[in-house]
């Protein structure tokens, strides 16, 4: 920019008019620039006599872009970082509110799995007492209905034995009668009977 200013300036180099009829001829200082710079003069940026004008513009570049940086750029990259961490920050809290509900389902998981076991260890402990009971009591009837059946076995025996037994005395005594009868004649009744009860008192 520097450099068209400076062009523009030699370009508006005054007009020197001639003295001998001859055509007006730009200032002597114009065509030096013009030649020297047609030969290889000084780089327009480097050129001393332009560096006010350089200065000047890049001060006005300089606030122009520090304009532009302080209410425009800085206030959007802010607040994109303040939307960023904001948003970092929300998802942290959520983050620990997550944390914070699984802990708390694991907990309650946990008591209700240790009250299920407790309460199935309670059943388990009941049925088996009642089951004990159930079978202590039908272990008890049984024997109640043995016993009773062994005493009336035991009766029927009893029974038994003594008819039998007096149907032995009877057989022996009739044997008896029947057998003293054929060896020495005929004997009563009571005497083959007292007979054999005489006999069966000496064998106990």
């Amino acid at each position: 920019m520097s450099w068209f200013i400076s062009q523009a300036n030699a370009q508006e180099s005054p007009v020197v008019p001639a003295e001998d009829g001859h055509a007006p001829t730009e200032a002597a200082g114009t065509t030096v620039a013009h030649e020297g710079g047609e030969h290889g003069g000084t780089f327009p940026p480097f050129d001393p006599s332009t560096f006010p004008s350089q200065l000047f513009w890049l001060a006005i570049v300089f606030i122009a872009l520090y304009l532009l940086m302080a209410k425009k750029v800085i206030p959007q990259i802010g607040g994109i970082l303040e939307a960023r961490a904001a948003k970092i920050a929300g998802d942290l809290v959520e983050a620990e509110k997550a944390k914070a509900e699984t802990d708390a389902a694991i907990v309650s998981y946990e008591a209700s799995l240790a009250a299920a076991r407790n309460k199935a260890n309670a059943i388990a402990h009941e049925t088996r007492s009642k089951v004990a009971h159930e079978i202590d009591a039908r272990r008890h009837a049984a024997e109640a209905q043995l016993a009773g059946k062994l005493a009336d076995t035991e009766k029927h025996i009893a029974d038994v034995k003594r008819i039998a037994l007096e149907h032995v005395s009877t057989i022996a005594t009739e044997t008896t009668e029947a057998v003293v009868e054929a060896l020495v004649g005929k004997v009563g009744r009571d005497e083959a009977a007292a007979a054999v009860a005489a006999v069966s008192v000496g064998k106990h």
